[in-house]
């Protein structure tokens, strides 16, 4: 991909975002990076990871605007006025539970927002777009591993639903328009400056404080954890994938290699804390799904390149950066 094109990312001060933009960076691409900043979770942890950019942005190989992706003026508005030719739409309203809460809010951001990435890429001749789907839509598959050829008709979320209608619109403008369209099925991405409300967080901060935790499913889950440099890495390489490479249309799994059961994980986190967590033992909540695996083939086979971090290392690394980035000292893990 031409470098002096800049490539369009929205919820760069998000978890993966932030991660991808630190990569492309330092890769020597120029990225316009848009965010609404929204209170889902501790706003700080989003300004933190904006301050990490900030020698891209001294450099003027990143530029950052606040704003939402459902305000369609502005949006046109950076299309109008830089050229892109490839768009990385990871900004959406994430999280399986909060979905049941807030409905609304998802339908604006991960619909009409996503409509409006749509239109603009339609309108201004984007050639590419990369948005980010999830393993939820796989909803109560039985099948496994989870592959990208499965139905995916029976989502248990409205997250899972609106994540299924972003891939059908993708579909839709890539046959009506010739836009070539990646959709990203991530299985549970891991990391630093991880989202505060996913399992790696929680679990570790309640252990730290002593709290007792809730596990839900009598902590009969399983997953594909995905971590977070496996995923930057899959982009990247997708980011410079020849087009001729590609269909018009495509989906594609990113998880990680071993699924494991959520016990195990949660005594991984205690082994590198050097504590024991307290637990409180709980039924499946509405719109989990009790397992995911990945098949990851069709990416391996299209950039050479799968998801292989040992989820010890990945845990490692995310307790280390907690402790670092909460200033926890003492002794606190195994060494």
């Amino acid at each position: 991909m031409d470098k002096s094109n800049k490539i369009l990312v929205t919820g760069a001060a998000g978890f993966i975002g932030f991660h991808l933009v630190n990569r492309l960076c330092k890769e020597g691409y120029d990225i316009i990076g848009i965010d609404n900043l929204n209170d889902y979770y501790d706003v700080s942890l989003k300004e933190a990871r904006l301050i990490e950019l900030k020698p891209h942005i001294d450099s003027k190989k990143f530029v950052f605007y606040e704003e939402d992706i459902t305000n369609i003026q502005k949006l046109e508005n950076f299309f109008k006025n830089n050229q892109i030719n490839l768009v990385i739409h990871l900004a959406a309203q994430a999280g399986v539970r909060y979905s049941m809460e807030n409905p609304h809010a998802y339908i604006q951001s991960n619909i009409v927002g996503f409509m409006n990435i749509l239109e603009c890429c339609r309108y201004h001749k984007v050639g590419k777009l990369i948005y980010a789907s999830s393993s939820s839509v796989y909803g109560g598959n039985k099948k496994i591993p989870f592959s990208e050829s499965d139905r995916v008709d029976s989502p248990i979320s409205i997250y899972a639903a609106t994540k299924k209608a972003n891939e059908l619109m993708a579909h839709t403008y890539s046959h009506l328009y010739g836009i070539y369209t990646i959709g990203l099925r991530f299985f549970t991405v891991y990391g630093p400056w991880g989202r505060p409300d996913m399992a790696l967080y929680i679990f570790t901060k309640g252990i730290l404080e002593n709290k007792k935790i809730k596990i839900f499913n009598q902590g009969k889950h399983t997953r594909s954890f995905t971590y977070v440099d496996d995923v930057i890495e899959s982009i990247y390489r997708l980011v410079n994938i020849n087009s001729l490479a590609l269909q018009k249309y495509s989906i594609l799994n990113i998880g990680g290699e071993n699924p494991i059961d959520l016990m195990n994980y949660v005594h991984l986190i205690e082994k590198f804390l050097n504590k024991k967590g307290k637990y409180k033992f709980l039924p499946i909540q509405q719109g989990d799904v009790e397992k995911t695996v990945a098949d990851t083939k069709e990416l391996g086979d299209l950039i050479s390149y799968y998801p292989t971090t040992k989820v010890e290392d990945g845990i490692k690394n995310f307790i280390d950066w907690y402790l670092n980035y909460y200033k926890i000292k003492g002794d606190t893990r195994l060494t």
